[in-house]
């Protein structure tokens, strides 16, 4: 049954537009937004539409407003939002049990339905990691190995795993291994990742994420119980 098409309150439409904006970078995560009066004259509403939409992003967690200070991007979607509470509450463990599953399903996927430009993308970060490695330079580092990690996810072609992997880990950074991958044989294992979704070898893609994972495990976790 076709149900009649409710009508956006301006209120929900400045606030769409916000949250549209933060999406596409115009305002990232830790930024400023401008104020109230260019605001107000940008969407061309009055400041009481302006404050009730700020008002519903704070709400949901896509904002924080600091009293003299101004309001700031916190999160760039409502599932960033949760995701970054959830996260706050996990275990090393948890994580890392979580991305070992959204791992083995992109590579997975990636094998499947890669193609010869997302390779191009996966090699070119995995040549900067290795640049990275060799300059010692870890800041340098875990960004291109996050942009390689996602590049991967990119590859399953599934808007919502690309969406979670996206979100889940936008927080962390890849912080939980950044300290390993460097020491990772000169980048060994993401040239046979990459190699296996090359040769659509989903098999072998899953067992290289399986050993890093592993590896991470031993390292990150704690022996015994220490």
């Amino acid at each position: 049954m076709i149900q009649k098409l409710q009508k956006k309150s301006l209120v929900e439409q400045v606030a769409s537009q916000i949250q549209e904006m933060i999406q596409e970078g115009v305002w990232q995560i830790g930024g400023r937004l401008p104020n109230e009066a260019d605001l107000m004259e940008q969407f061309g509403v009055s400041r009481n539409t302006l404050r009730e939409a700020i008002r519903a992003l704070v709400h949901v967690g896509l904002l924080e407003v600091k009293q003299g200070d101004g309001t700031f991007v916190i999160a760039t979607s409502e599932l960033n939002a949760v995701l970054q509470n959830r996260i706050q509450k996990a275990t090393v463990l948890e994580i890392l049990e979580m991305r070992h599953a959204l791992d083995r399903e992109a590579v997975s996927l990636a094998c499947l339905r890669r193609t010869e430009n997302d390779l191009k993308r996966m090699v070119k970060y995995r040549n900067q990691c290795l640049q990275f490695t060799a300059e010692n330079n870890l800041e340098k580092f875990v960004e291109a190995d996050w942009q390689l990690h996602q590049a991967i996810a990119a590859a399953s072609y599934n808007p919502l795993l690309i969406d979670m992997y996206a979100h889940l880990f936008e927080e962390i950074q890849m912080s939980i291994t950044s300290t390993t991958e460097m020491n990772d044989a000169n980048g060994a294992g993401h040239k046979d990742l990459i190699l296996a979704i090359h040769n659509q070898d989903a098999a072998s893609a899953v067992h290289c994420v399986d050993m890093y994972i592993s590896h991470f495990k031993q390292i990150i976790i704690p022996k015994n119980g220490d």
